[in-house]
């Protein structure tokens, strides 16, 4: 009497139709056809069972490749989004060094009393940086001392690239998230998938009992792990 492979490898869901169709034939082919209805019925069950087993194992499988896909997918986006973040940071380091050293040049002009110098760095202050130093100036920073040290005080003081690094930042989170739920979501079609693999194995055992009473209980709990199987696909979100 030949054996039958019951390795059922995951990665493949073809092979666990093909695994199915086999057990199947196997079963018949052990069968040495009593008469007895019950075994009869009891063959058509299992049948049956090998059937849903084969679609639910496909399904499966579709479904976890798909959400790992996407789950990739998300997380190369993750990954180009925290990029685009850390260069828009570091050009907004880059203008804040220009704002600070073209202010102290203004400074440098101002105490030197060269007009024509000071008139030359705020021509070369930056659009948002200069509408900030307008507001510090409109506050008599030489007389008043609770005026901010600097335009870079200033509630005006903004750089657009600051906000759009931030908002690449939060950007990126999003997807890491939804990547790490994605990721689980294909983690738990392979987990049906293993059960699915556990009802392969149980119904090609219940098919190698000649008593009915064996037969009955093995089958009975293949079939109560295809329940919970199936039961957990239908609730799983799809791809």
């Amino acid at each position: 009497m030949s054996g039958v492979c019951l390795e059922v490898p995951l990665s493949e869901v073809s092979s666990n139709v093909e695994y199915a169709h086999r057990i199947h034939e196997h079963g018949h082919e052990h069968q040495h056809g009593p008469s007895d209805r019950r075994h009869e019925w009891l063959a058509i069950a299992e049948a049956i069972v090998l059937a849903i087993v084969a679609v639910a194992t496909a399904w499966s499988g579709y479904q976890a490749a798909k959400w790992d896909a996407l789950s990739a997918e998300q997380y190369a986006k993750h990954a180009d989004a925290v990029m685009s973040s850390q260069l828009k940071a570091a050009e907004a380091g880059q203008d804040h060094l220009y704002d600070s050293t073209t202010f102290n040049g203004w400074m440098f002009s101002r105490n030197a009393k060269d007009k024509d110098l000071m008139e030359f760095y705020v021509r070369r202050f930056r659009p948002e940086y200069r509408k900030a130093f307008e507001a510090w100036l409109a506050l008599d920073p030489f007389h008043n001392a609770e005026a901010p040290a600097g335009p870079s005080y200033m509630p005006e003081y903004k750089d657009s690239k600051v906000e759009e690094s931030a908002a690449l930042a939060r950007q990126a989170q999003g997807y890491f998230r939804t990547a790490v739920s994605s990721r689980d979501v294909g983690d738990q079609y392979v987990k049906v998938t293993v059960f699915l693999a556990t009802v392969l194995l149980l119904t090609a055992l219940s098919q190698r009992f000649k008593i009915l009473g064996p037969r009955v209980a093995v089958i009975a709990v293949a079939f109560v792990l295809l329940v919970i199987s199936t039961s957990i696909l239908v609730q799983l979100p799809r791809a």
